[in-house]
């Protein structure tokens, strides 16, 4: 049989994929930060959480992340560790290419015309714009892919952990304990390299009250989204057949 016959090699290409082009996509958008209550039209909540209030406000990557988080458990249910090991180091590779090349093509010389092209949408300098949005600090790139490859690391060693103790059962309970885990980790790595340890140096309040919003928020994606991981599995089962599907599992907890 030639590989990409291979049904299960076909699934972990397309899984890797869609897994990569997240991850990627979450780094670049995350440049925003967005008011979730301008956004859902309500009035401010007011939170209060060590000592900061005021609206509640989270990057825009916010909105890939918890579908690399399903995408992992589901890559981690039928190829195991070294799946999901590949895949975070190819996934941080790319990122790490992605923005080389944004700084390249930043410190292009931009055409006269081009810089002044969006002036009537109220961009009066393209260049500007272009890389205030795509050249992101060090501090945040370093403290994103770091934080990334951390959490990944620690979500499949959790993943393994829990599903040696209750077998086949329980998906739910290792998909959310390893998110649990390894986001408690992300969630505050990447703020504190990138905006304590960076030139913004915020204050020990700030960093955990943004840490513990983007904490909570990501637990509430992950558990809403328990439903789309039994639907991914079932969708890989029929489409791998059972027999198929069973001997993935089965090597995967192995690894």
């Amino acid at each position: 049989m030639r590989p990409l016959e291979d049904r299960a090699t076909r699934l972990f290409i397309a899984l890797a994929a869609f897994f990569c082009v997240n991850a990627v996509l979450a780094e670049f958008i995350g440049v925003k930060i967005f008011a979730l209550e301008d956004t859902l039209g309500v009035a401010p909540f007011e939170w209060n959480l060590f000592g900061q209030t005021g609206s509640l406000s989270f990057t825009a990557g916010t909105l890939l992340w918890p579908l690399v988080f399903v995408f992992t458990d589901v890559i981690n249910e039928f190829y195991g560790r070294r799946g999901v090991r590949m895949i975070s180091w190819i996934a941080v590779a790319l990122i790490v290419y992605g923005f080389l090349f944004a700084f390249a093509a930043i410190s292009l010389a931009p055409a006269g015309w081009w810089v002044k092209a969006a002036e009537t949408q109220g961009v009066p300098d393209y260049q500007a714009a272009f890389a205030a949005v795509f050249g992101q600090g060090l501090w945040t790139i370093g403290g994103s892919v770091i934080a990334f490859l951390v959490g990944q690391l620690i979500d499949v060693a959790v993943f393994h952990r829990i599903r040696r103790l209750t077998g086949e059962r329980y998906v739910w309970l290792r998909a959310t304990g390893s998110t649990a885990v390894s986001q408690l980790v992300d969630s505050f790595v990447v703020l504190y390299i990138a905006f304590v340890l960076g030139p913004q140096h915020w204050p020990t309040s700030l960093f955990l009250a943004i840490g513990t919003l983007n904490y909570i928020y990501k637990m509430l994606a992950a558990v809403a989204l328990i439903p789309l991981i039994y639907l991914l599995r079932r969708l890989i089962t029929n489409y791998l057949g059972v027999a198929r599907a069973s001997e993935l599992r089965e090597a995967a907890s192995a690894t």
